[in-house]
Formats: structure tokens, C-alpha cells, sequence
């Protein structure tokens, strides 16, 4: 009978890593698994060990414990090290590093070995790509950042690594041109079925480019899963807050029930007595023009409105941000309106906050 219980193993696992510098734990106890063709990110604050973890990964830095693993066979714990040229690793840096002195085709060609057509056709077919075979004689000087970038990451490609780890690549990168060299990048790399570890602090970046997210804070992983999952079901109110401005409304439970100003919010599994946060995007907030001036009206599932008055209101290009000042505390909160909405600051307005887009933690 054949035996089918034998999984391919991941391309990439790292298993414990942990990492101490100065006595300071800046890597603790981590653990990742990623498919061919699969990108991951690394998100979280800078200093939190995200580029540390790459350089583990990369072999120019030796864990303290914890192993790492490609393809199913262990290339480095704290007794075993393979030579970071021989893990079949490619490394993608803020700084392209290009060198000065040779041509787009020779810095592309650097890694490679073989016979020179051989690798002139790789050097053509991914400088194809990203549509840079005209410049392929032009030296790094007489290129832009967004060329710059593409020709540092077809270098990287050429040799077929079978992992690329990239360290925030595209942060030098003007607004206008990153979103399509993002793109681009994200489509070359799934059809060289690389696995991805890409490292960031922008919670856009992570959500345009990643089938997963790593969230990590203070040298852990606090949550790991699809961007969907993360930005739908945080795990606690930081990491709410590092994918959007909060709002964030304190009470007290009561028979599993948090009492505001906007209603009552569920709060399953917390004792009486416990102290809350109730945290909504501006996003969500909804603002009744019906009900102005008549006073709250509880529904099913809006809850109940809140009195506000308008404080500021700003156009923000694609949505208009407002804030106010409400009533039953004094208390701001701010709230987004797509296209343009700017009342005049003074004006009395009514608020909800649609129940399933809470999230109920314990107080800070």
C-alpha cells in the first residue's frame, strides 16, 4: 500500500528562533512555515526584531536557539550552520547596492554561473520583465529609483533562489511609483515560486502584498494569519491601532453586556466588574442625518445614537476626516466619510457604531 501521510514540507520553517543581544531578548521564540510561491510579511514597529529574524534566516547572524529549515533539511541551529551562500537564499535590501562600476547586465549577471550565452539569455529574460532590456547597457548612475529597484530585484532572481527575504524594499521609492513597482514585484516573484519573507512597517504595504501576515511586537509574533483575518479579528486593541486610527470608549461589564452612550455591546467570557475598552475605526462610525435634533433611537443594529458636535472637518483627497466633540463626556472621536463632507464646526450630529464592528478588550 502506498503511504500518502508524507506532506511536502514548507519551503522555509524557522522553529524557536531566539535571539539576544546585550542581554536584551530582540528575537523570542519565533516560528514560521512558508509554501513556494507564498509571500509572508513581517509587519510591526521598527527595533520590534523583524530585521534581525532576516538576518538569521540569511546566515550573517547566529541565533541563540531555535533552528531553521528549507525544503525539510535543517540548514542551521546553534551546532549545525550552513554558509549563507549556500542556503539558496536571495537578499533584497532598502539600499540596492548596485555596483557603480558595472552595466545593467553585469550587476544582474553577478551571481550567476554557467556559459556566457546562458546566462545573457536569463539576464535579457528578466530585465524583460520588468521591462528594463533597453537599459541593459546603461550603468546604475544614469537610472532612476524606481530602475534602480527593478535591477536590483531581477539581480536577486536571476540565480533562482528558492527563498527571497526582503527588508523593506521599497521605502526609498516616491508614493507615485510604489504601488506599481509593488505589483510588479509581487507578480515576478509568485511566478518564480520563490518563497517570500518581506519585512515592513506600513500596514498598507503588508495588506497589498501578503497571503500572510506576521504581526510582531517587542521581538514576538502576537499574531499570525491572512490580512483579512488581521484586520478583521485583531488580538488586542495595539493591534487594532497599528492598522488604523481607534476610537476607544470605556465601561464596565455587567451580566456579560457593556454599557454606552451608544448601547449595550456584548462582551462574552468577561466577569462583572471587569473594565473594558469597546475600540471602532472612524471608518465605522456612521453619522444619521435623519435623526438630527430628535434625540436618540435605539435599532437592532445600529444600537443607540450619541450626540456630537462637529469640531473639525478636513477634506483628505479620497475621504474627508471629521472630528467631534460629544456630549456624554466631552470626549473626541473621529470618524471618515468617503468623497467630500465638511460641516461646519458647531453643528450638532447624531452617531452610531454598528455593533459587529467593535471589538471589546480588557482596559489598558
Amino acid at each position: 500500500m502506498t503511504d500518502h501521510s508524507t506532506a511536502t514540507p514548507p519551503r522555509l520553517q524557522i522553529k524557536n528562533l531566539t535571539r539576544v543581544i546585550n542581554g536584551v531578548e530582540i528575537v523570542n521564540n519565533i516560528s514560521l512555515a512558508i509554501q513556494p510561491g507564498q509571500v509572508t510579511c513581517l509587519l510591526g514597529p521598527s527595533g520590534c526584531g523583524k530585521s534581525t529574524t532576516l538576518r538569521m534566516i540569511a546566515g550573517v547572524d547566529m541565533q541563540d536557539s531555535g533552528e531553521i529549515w528549507v525544503d525539510g533539511q535543517l540548514i542551521c541551529d546553534t551546532v549545525f550552520h550552513v554558509p549563507p551562500e549556500r542556503r539558496g537564499i536571495g537578499l533584497m535590501f532598502q539600499d540596492f547596492a548596485l555596483f557603480p562600476h558595472l552595466s545593467v547586465a553585469e550587476n544582474v549577471a553577478f551571481g550567476l554561473s554557467g556559459a556566457r550565452d546562458e546566462k545573457r539569455a536569463r539576464v535579457e529574460a528578466l530585465l524583460d520583465k520588468v521591462g528594463l532590456r533597453r537599459l541593459i547597457d546603461h550603468y546604475p548612475h544614469a537610472l532612476s529609483g524606481g530602475e534602480q529597484q527593478r535591477v536590483a530585484l531581477v539581480r536577486a532572481l536571476a540565480p533562482s533562489p528558492r527563498i527571497m527575504l526582503m527588508d523593506e524594499p521599497f521605502s526609498g521609492l516616491d508614493n507615485r511609483l510604489r504601488d506599481g513597482i509593488r505589483d510588479e514585484t509581487l507578480a515576478i516573484l509568485k511566478a518564480e515560486d520563490a518563497a517570500v519573507l518581506l519585512v515592513t512597517h506600513e500596514p498598507e504595504e503588508a495588506m497589498r502584498m501578503a497571503d500572510e501576515i506576521a504581526l510582531m511586537r517587542t521581538g514576538r509574533i502576537v499574531q499570525q494569519g491572512a490580512p483579512y483575518n488581521i484586520y478583521n479579528a485583531p488580538v488586542d486593541r495595539a493591534a487594532v491601532a497599528f492598522f488604523s486610527d481607534v476610537n476607544v470608549i470605556q465601561s464596565q461589564v455587567r451580566g456579560a453586556l457593556a454599557q454606552t452612550p451608544f448601547g449595550q455591546f456584548f462582551a462574552p467570557g468577561y466577569q462583572d466588574g471587569t473594565q473594558v475598552d469597546i475600540v471602532f475605526r472612524p471608518q465605522h462610525i456612521r453619522i444619521d442625518f435623519d435623526r438630527a435634533g430628535r434625540g436618540p433611537n435605539p435599532t437592532k443594529s445600529q444600537g443607540v445614537a450619541a450626540r456630537g458636535i462637529v469640531e473639525r472637518a478636513r477634506f483628505m483627497g479620497s475621504e474627508s476626516l471629521i472630528e467631534f466633540r460629544m456630549d456624554y463626556d466631552g470626549s473626541v472621536i473621529k470618524a471618515t466619510v468617503p468623497n467630500v463632507f465638511l460641516p461646519k464646526a458647531g453643528q450638532p450630529l447624531w452617531l452610531t457604531i454598528p455593533r459587529d464592528r467593535c471589538f471589546v478588550f480588557p482596559a489598558i
